[in-house]
C-alpha cells in the first residue's frame, strides 16, 4: 500500500520528526527563569514586609537544601538504570529517555538560582515583601513534588508488569498510527518494480542508528528533482561509513562535488538526503515499530538464560508479544512506498514485513526455551492462536515455526509433551 505524503501530512509514522527540547536547553530555560525572577521579584512592594536578613537566610536554607535533596536522590536514580539495565535489557531505555527525570532536574536547578539570586539582589534592604520567601517555598514544594513523582516513576520501571506494559503502550501507538489499513492479498502480491540505472548514495559520516526519516521534505526534495529515493537500510539499522545509504532513481542533471554524493547524476546529494535523517547511537521508538519486538525477546532471553532461570517472566513477556502479533496479524504491512500529491511514489523505506515481525519475537526463543517446558509450551499456545487469526497467506511461517515447536516438545518432553488438539 503506498502512503500519500501532501505538505502538511507526514505519510502515516513517517511523519516530520519531532525534535524535542534538548536536555541543556531546558536547564537553560530554568537557569534563566530562575535568575530572572530572583531579580524581578524583590522589587515587589505588594502585601506585608518582612526583614531581609530572615529572609535571605530563609532563602539560602531553601535554595541549597532543594540543589543537596536533588544530588542525593539523582546519585540513587543511577542505581535505578544499572538495576533496570540488568534485569531487563541495555536496550530498555524508558526511564532514562523519560522527560520528566531531566525536566525535574532542569527546575531545581531553577530553584535554586533564584534563591541565590533573590537573596543576594535584596541587598542591604531593610525589608523585603513577603512574596518572595512565599515564592521560594512553592517553588520549593514544587520541586519536592517532582522529586517525589521521579521516585516513583523510577520504582515503578524496575518492576517487569510495568516495563512490559510500557513498551507494548509504546508499540500500539504505532501500530495504530502506522498500520490503518487491513491486509489485502492481491495487493501484497504485487510485485516492486525494479530501480533500473539507480545511482548509489554511501553514508559519509561515522557509524549511527537511523532513527527518523522526516519524509515530507524528503518527498518535496524529490518531486522537486524527479527522482525516487529508495533506501538500503530500514528504520533503526546501522548506517556504515561507506555502506550504502538509498539508491536513487532519476532526477535532473546538476553540479556537484563530495565523496558520495553522486550530484552529477542525479538530483539528490548524500548531504541533502543526510540533512532530513535523524541519527543517534540507540534506536527509537519514534519510526521503529520492530524494537519492541527486539526488546521483548531481549527480556524472554535474558529470563532464560542459565544465569537468570526465571521462565516465569519469559512466559509473562510471551503474553505481550502474542497481544502485539495478534495486532498486526490481519493489518496491510507494506506502507513503505510514500507518494506526493500526485500519487507517484518518491519515497521507498524498507519496512518489517510479516515474516520479520515473526521471526525477531520468536526464533531466538524457540532454541533457548527448549530446555524451559513451560517456555515451550506458552510458544506453541501462542502460535496456535495467531495461526487461528492469521489470514492464510500468513500462515505459512506460524505453521513452520509451530512444527519446530511440537518437534523440539516431543523429542525434548516425551513424557510431558500432549499432541495437538485434533491429531
Amino acid at each position: 500500500m503506498a502512503v500519500r505524503v501532501g505538505p502538511d501530512r507526514g505519510g502515516g509514522l513517517f511523519r516530520r520528526p519531532r525534535r524535542e527540547m534538548r536536555r541543556d536547553l531546558a536547564q537553560l530555560v530554568c537557569a534563566g527563569a530562575g535568575v530572572g525572577l530572583g531579580l524581578l521579584v524583590p522589587l515587589l512592594t505588594v502585601g506585608p514586609a518582612a526583614k531581609s536578613e530572615q529572609v535571605v537566610s530563609l532563602l539560602f536554607t531553601i535554595g541549597f537544601g532543594v540543589i543537596s535533596l536533588v544530588s542525593i536522590i539523582y546519585s540513587v536514580l543511577f542505581l535505578v538504570v544499572q538495576f533496570s539495565s540488568t534485569m531487563f535489557t541495555p536496550r530498555l531505555g524508558l526511564f532514562r529517555e523519560d522527560p520528566l527525570v531531566w525536566r525535574a532536574f532542569a527546575f531545581a536547578v531553577g530553584v535554586f538560582i533564584f534563591c541565590v539570586t533573590a537573596a543576594l539582589s535584596i541587598g542591604t534592604k531593610q525589608t523585603v515583601s513577603a512574596l518572595v520567601p512565599t515564592a521560594a517555598m512553592l517553588l520549593a514544594l514544587v520541586a519536592l513534588w517532582l522529586m517525589r513523582a521521579l521516585q516513583s516513576r523510577a520504582f515503578t520501571s524496575i518492576q517487569l508488569a510495568p516495563a512490559l506494559a510500557s513498551i507494548a503502550e509504546r508499540a500500539h501507538l504505532l501500530f495504530d498510527f502506522l498500520y490503518t489499513a487491513p491486509f489485502d492479498p492481491a495487493a501484497s502480491a504485487r510485485p516492486r518494480p525494479a530501480a533500473a540505472g539507480a545511482t548509489t548514495l554511501r553514508w559519509s559520516g561515522e557509524a549511527a542508528v537511523l532513527q527518523q526519516v522526516d519524509a515530507p521534505t524528503l518527498v518535496d526534495l524529490a518531486r522537486r528533482r524527479g527522482c525516487v529515493i529508495t533506501f538500503r537500510v530500514p528504520i533503526g539499522g546501522t548506517l556504515v561509513k561507506g555502506g550504502p545509504l538509498a539508491d536513487v532513481t532519476g532526477g535532473e542533471m546538476t553540479g556537484g562535488k563530495g565523496i558520495g554524493t553522486a550530484a552529477s547524476r542525479t538530483g539528490v546529494s548524500e548531504p541533502e538526503l543526510r540533512a532530513a535523517l535523524v541519527t543517534g547511537v540507540e534506536r527509537t521508538f519514534d519510526q521503529d515499530p520492530e524494537l519492541a519486538f527486539r526488546l521483548f525477546a531481549d527480556i524472554a532471553l535474558r529470563a532464560l538464560s542459565p544465569a537468570v532461570n526465571d521462565p516465569a517472566t519469559a512466559v509473562q513477556t510471551l503474553e505481550q508479544v502474542e497481544d502485539l502479533l495478534t495486532r498486526l496479524a490481519d493489518r496491510d504491512l507494506d506502507i513503505g512506498e510514500l507518494t506526493d500529491e500526485d500519487g507517484a511514489v518518491r519515497i521507498v523505506v524498507p519496512v518489517p514485513s510479516w515474516e520479520q515481525y515473526l521471526s525477531t519475537a520468536v526464533d531466538d526463543l524457540i532454541v533457548v526455551a527448549a530446555a524451559s517446558p513451560m517456555s515451550l509450551q506458552r510458544l506453541r499456545t501462542m502460535l496456535g492462536r495467531l495461526l487461528d487469526r492469521c489470514p492464510e497467506p500468513r500462515r505459512a511461517i506460524v505453521r513452520d515455526r509451530l512444527g519446530w515447536i511440537e518437534a523440539l516438545g516431543s523429542e525434548q518432553y516425551p513424557r510431558i509433551w500432549s499432541p495437538p488438539a485434533g491429531t
